[in-house]
């Protein structure tokens, strides 16, 4: 079975995503972002979500995190719980 870890930040707004997402691009760092805007228990850990097979998050996450670029933002992605900005860290 698959494994990949990945990290992300949770916000209410697809507006708060994008500005997150503009600063990361100007270089900010994720974890710091993270502990700041993340309405997610991971913010404390900088977004880290650890390791995860398939099927362990909702499939919107699941997409994002299986079947896109590894160590590139994807974001914002819309679920039950708001919008996330997601980086895979690794996956095999």
């Amino acid at each position: 079975m698959p494994v990949a870890m990945a990290r992300h930040i949770l916000v209410k707004t697809k507006a708060e995503a994008e500005k997150l997402k503009q600063k990361l691009a100007a270089g900010a760092e994720f974890d710091k972002l993270a502990k700041k805007h993340s309405t997610c228990a991971s913010s404390k850990a900088g977004g880290n979500l650890g390791e995860f097979g398939p099927g362990q998050m909702v499939k919107a996450f699941d997409q994002v995190v299986f079947k896109k670029p590894i160590l590139t933002v994807h974001g914002p992605i819309k679920t039950q719980f708001g919008f996330h900005l997601i980086e895979t860290l690794y996956r095999d």
